[in-house]
């Protein structure tokens, strides 16, 4: 009897510590790091309501566009917190 080998429906694409065993530790980012991926987060939120409207789709777009500001808003929060000055 043959037997066809399947792929799985969800694959890994990077390193995750539930996911593959032995991955290695995914550290916490600096706050640095975390304020720039929070603005790139909501650029990338905003032209996704953008590309949604464009296509008609008004809803989609109402709701990426309504979820950019939580980003920018959290990421003033963190700048609020104080991040370290650069040298």
């Amino acid at each position: 009897m043959f037997m066809s080998i399947q792929r799985p429906a969800v694959e890994t694409t990077g390193p995750d510590a539930v996911a593959v065993p032995w991955s290695p530790t995914v550290r916490s980012p600096t706050p640095r790091a975390l304020h720039a991926r929070l603005l790139d987060n909501a650029a990338q939120r905003r032209l996704r309501g953008l590309q949604r409207r464009a296509c008609g789709r008004p809803d989609d777009a109402d709701y990426w566009l309504g979820a950019a500001p939580q980003a920018v808003r959290k990421a003033c929060d963190l700048r609020r917190e104080g991040l370290p000055t650069l040298p």
